[in-house]
This record gives C-alpha cells, structure tokens and sequence, in this order.
C-alpha cells in the first residue's frame, strides 16, 4: 500500500474508510436520484481498503508507490451490485476505466453510473470496483462520488495509479438540474489505505 505523505496539501480531503474492510456494501442508505437533494459541502464518500486476492503476496516494505506491472483482466461492471437506489428503472454505466490503483498488480475499474431515466438529469455516482471471488461478480470497495452530490461526470480517466474526472455541479440547490452551473476537477490516490481526492494541477472550479 502507498505510504501517507508528509505535509499533505491542504486542498486535500482523506476519504475516511470502514475499520472492517469488508464493509464494501454496508453503505449509508441510498437515496432514489429523484428524491430532493440539498447541495454537500466538500467532499462526502466512503472507502474500503482494496483487497487484493488471497494469492497475492503483500509487497515487500520500501517498494515506494511504483506499481508491478499489470497482467490481470479489470473488473467488468457486469452484474455489479452498485450501491445506487433506481427505483423502477435499471442502473446504467455511463463510463469506466481501469488501472492499478493501489500498486498490487491487479487493476481496478472506475465506473460512472446513474440511473437510466426517461427524463431529467439523474446524477452520477463514481465506484472503485475490485474483481469477485472466483466467477462472482466484482464488487464495489469504494464511493468517491456519492449521486447525493448532485454531480454528472463529463470525463474520466486513470492515470499513473490516480482517478481523474471533470465535474459538472451546481452552486446552490436551487439551480434546476437541467443546467449545472459550475464546473470542476477531481483527483483520486491510493495512499495509507484511503483516497485523497485533491485538485489536479492546472485545474479550477468556474
């Protein structure tokens, strides 16, 4: 796992974690995308520790944040129970990508979802995906855009072990959802067994 930095910026938020790493799907209730939102200060998500598979080997102390070459398949999203209540319509992915994230040698997949709905613009949920045991589905360990947040991701990449993703939101809850008024960057790593999510360099909200 990636060492926690010293001086860590101050325009970076920990993303606090479940002490049982297993508790991938004990997540706080989910809301139906229709259901009113009051806009979030900051930055509200949960992660779990990313767990690699039983035969994988524990990477050896001084091994620094460079990642083993990949030689796994990613996560597909197929069949994933994803933590986002659609009521009668069907959960869509709009986006994935895929990489190392935590430096074990296995990749990860970042998929975007919402809801699949006839009308509106149903906000976007971000979820770290690690494979399932044997044939099983993989399985969502972490949430780094809640749908609460009222956010539609309009790009998403995977870059050297980080999350990258732009961002459309609103400024206060008033702004109807047809038109987003502002926009920002995101930036995910892996690091002492959490995401910090801070601003990539060269980007700024509007």
């Amino acid at each position: 796992m990636l060492a926690t930095p010293t001086g860590t910026a101050s325009q970076e938020t920990l993303l606090v974690q479940p002490a049982v790493p297993e508790l991938a799907h004990t997540h706080t209730r989910p809301i139906h995308w229709v259901a009113t939102a009051t806009a979030v200060a900051g930055v509200v998500a949960v992660s779990s520790v990313l767990q690699p598979d039983p035969a994988t080997a524990a990477q050896p102390a001084g091994t620094g944040t460079r990642s083993a070459p990949v030689t796994a398949a990613a996560p597909a999203t197929t069949g994933v129970d994803f933590p986002i209540e659609c009521g009668p319509v069907k959960a869509l992915v709009q986006k994935q990508a895929s990489g190392d994230l935590d430096g074990d040698g296995r990749p990860e997949t970042v998929a975007v979802v919402h809801c699949d709905a006839p009308m509106g613009t149903p906000p976007d949920g971000v979820y770290v995906l690690t494979r399932g045991a044997g044939s099983a589905p993989a399985r969502v360990v972490a949430t780094l855009v809640d749908p609460e947040e009222r956010l539609t991701v309009t790009g998403l990449s995977v870059d050297d072990g980080a999350v990258l993703a732009s961002l459309l939101g609103y400024s206060s809850a008033d702004v109807p959802s047809c038109c987003p008024d502002v926009k920002d960057s995101a930036k995910w790593q892996w690091k002492d067994n959490a995401f910090i999510r801070s601003t990539p360099a060269g980007a700024h909200s509007v």
